[in-house]
């Protein structure tokens, strides 16, 4: 299960800093082409970039998918629950089981529709062509505009990806009767860095040198 949430969130970051990296190029290009400069200029309208924006759109399609997923994982979609949490505890639960169950549902009979729906696009043709199977009567599916790429593995993000978020709605409901915790996500924490608690004595407006308000160190707390 660790090198799932790993693989998730190995995805997520990787679209996410290809996709900044490809448009910040892709901008760059744009305007540097359009400077005056003999040899380089001919050289950058020489490169064919048209492929980026499709590109770049095609990754956060599968960023957003994947992050979805994640974010099911660790609490981070944002829910009105005023109501519920205004419930005894019993009852609390009750409905938070059923919104966690509604969620699997939902994003189960997406997942489903979906992928029927990238299989008649042109899957079916590529996996029966891959095996080495008869595809008569089976259309191969359209292309991408500038990459052409086979449209069905553009649209697989939405059956991965909702397969997974109703993956991950089973997991947080499993946790909640098991434990009856939720995952919490801290906007305020970030990873790798612990916040530095200072001195209970300290007192911020101090002087040292008459001249500029004391740093929140410990030395300063400790009486030093």
């Amino acid at each position: 299960m660790k090198f799932l949430d790993h693989l998730e969130e190995w995805i997520v970051t990787f679209l996410m800093g290809a996709a900044t990296l490809i448009i910040f190029v892709a901008v760059v290009h744009r305007y540097a082409a359009g400077w005056a400069i003999p040899g380089v200029q001919d050289w950058l309208l020489s490169l064919n970039l048209t492929w980026a924006q499709e590109l770049t759109i095609i990754m956060f399609v599968w960023m957003c998918k994947f992050g979805a997923a994640y974010g099911v994982r660790t609490g981070i979609h944002v829910g009105v629950d005023v109501l519920i949490n205004r419930m005894n505890e019993k009852m609390r639960g009750k409905f938070i089981i059923f919104g966690l169950c509604a969620g699997a549902l939902f994003t189960g009979i997406v997942a489903a529709l979906a992928a029927g729906f990238v299989w008649d696009n042109g899957a079916h043709h590529a996996w029966f062509n891959l095996l080495g199977l008869s595809v008569d009567g089976i259309p191969e599916g359209p292309t991408t505009p500038d990459l052409e790429w086979p449209t069905w593995m553009v649209y697989s993000a939405v059956p991965l990806g909702s397969s997974l978020m109703c993956f991950r709605f089973l997991q947080v409901m499993l946790g909640f009767v098991r434990t009856g915790e939720l995952p919490h996500h801290d906007h305020g924490h970030v990873e790798g860095l612990e916040a530095e608690l200072p001195p209970v004595d300290l007192n911020p407006y101090a002087m040292k040198d008459n001249l500029h308000p004391n740093e929140a160190d410990s030395s300063q707390g400790s009486g030093k």
